[in-house]
């Protein structure tokens, strides 16, 4: 199985990439940046479509924060971001479910930005802000 590293694209909307400028549709406004979580695990289901690509996560029993998250090279769509920031900030959720349901970018700003479909099996790990 393959692996990806993913910027939440929570955190997205209608940024340059997988972060960047506020949207219309949501806005930053929406989303806590100050307590992103971390989440990795196997892709269980997707429903790749418009107007939001969702997919459904399954967190391993023992998740941790990966040594060096930090120095993780950022996608080059979130350069509007301060990602580093946002990387030193991310920590584990507290919530003990297993399953994440994930809400990504519109499919076509995923497809503007090259993003390969995700599939069932995929391993992700994700950077995830939030709706407060």
């Amino acid at each position: 199985m393959q692996r990806r590293d993913v910027l939440k694209v929570a955190l997205i909307v209608p940024m340059v990439g997988l972060g960047g400028q506020a949207s219309a549709h949501h806005g930053w406004s929406s989303f806590d940046q100050d307590r992103p979580l971390y989440l990795e695990g196997q892709v269980t289901n997707v429903v790749w479509q418009n107007p939001h690509v969702e997919l459904e996560l399954e967190l391993p029993a023992a998740l941790r924060l990966p040594h060096g998250l930090t120095q993780r090279v950022l996608p080059t769509q979130s350069a509007p971001l301060d990602g580093k920031a946002l990387l030193a900030k991310t920590v584990l959720p507290t919530r003990t479910a297993k399953r994440w349901e994930i809400e990504l970018a519109p499919l076509t700003r995923l497809q503007a930005w090259n993003v390969a479909e995700i599939k069932p099996g995929t391993n992700l790990s994700i950077v995830e802000c939030v709706r407060r």
